[in-house]
């Protein structure tokens, strides 16, 4: 496996620290984050998920923990919008560049409009996916929220 990425070159070229850590991906598993998280050996609020969905139609990505869910309501409110739906799972890998998941907030195809979770920046450093099926970059949430230039907001159910 690479461990080169469009998602840590984004990362190098915007001076954030991280370290880069693979796993057995299963996909087979019900929930890819939570097997992440168990595969690491790390608390799930800490392995954080990407997941691409429209705001009044228009795409955006959110970060959360892999052991929480996106309240829609809370999504649309995070960027000012009425509504939101998840996107489909073959246009998110059209419009970002990556496999469902291995899809990274980082060095997507388009930059789209990013929110993380607010609880997620308390952690001193959390996972986020790297780019690449079973693999997942460890680096301060502050730094992810920068080099996204994400805002952050009450994201979860």
């Amino acid at each position: 496996m690479s461990k080169t990425t469009r998602a840590t070159q984004m990362l190098v070229k915007a001076g954030v620290a991280f370290t880069v850590h693979s796993y057995d991906y299963d996909p087979n598993a019900e929930r890819v984050g939570l097997q992440a998280a168990e595969a690491l050996g790390e608390d799930p609020s800490r392995v954080l998920k990407t997941l691409m969905a429209e705001v009044d139609g228009k795409p955006v990505c959110c970060v959360v923990p892999s052991d929480r869910e996106v309240s829609m309501k809370k999504l649309a409110a995070a960027f000012g919008g009425k509504s939101a739906a998840m996107m489909k799972p073959a246009e998110a890998e059209r419009l970002t560049g990556y496999h469902v998941g291995g899809i990274s907030p980082f060095g997507q195809k388009k930059l789209v409009p990013t929110a993380i979770e607010e609880t997620a920046l308390s952690e001193a450093q959390v996972y986020i996916n790297g780019g690449q099926r079973g693999l997942q970059v460890r680096l301060a949430p502050a730094d992810a929220k920068g080099a996204l230039k994400a805002v952050s907001a009450p994201l979860i159910a």
